[in-house]
């Protein structure tokens, strides 16, 4: 197992929801939890996977979901077993879609 950390300032979109989980950590799958939190403006990001030695991809997708969304004072944290990058997109769209209502 692999743990990464990243942190993304400068957003601009804050969530006002309780937290919601999306995904089964699974096969090929993850989960993710999204929640308020008080950052200074900041959106962490802690994953846990499975994949190792894969850093560099997940700071790929984490960057291009932060410039898509660009959350501040939410925390992220993702449980990982294989997920591809566009599995892992999906899943991290979805959750902040949860968090803002929309279908």
């Amino acid at each position: 197992m692999e743990t990464l950390n990243y942190r993304f300032e400068q957003g601009t979109q804050r969530l006002k929801s309780a937290p919601h989980v999306v995904g089964v950590v699974g096969s090929g799958n993850l989960e993710v939890l999204i929640e308020p939190a008080d950052l200074a403006g900041a959106c962490t990001i802690e994953i846990t996977t499975a994949a190792v030695g894969f850093g560099p991809i997940w700071e790929a997708v984490m960057r291009d979901f932060h410039q898509r969304w660009l959350l501040a004072d939410t925390r992220i944290s993702i449980n990982d077993m294989g997920a591809t990058p566009a599995v892992v997109s999906l899943r991290m769209d979805q959750a902040v879609q949860t968090m803002l209502g929309v279908s």
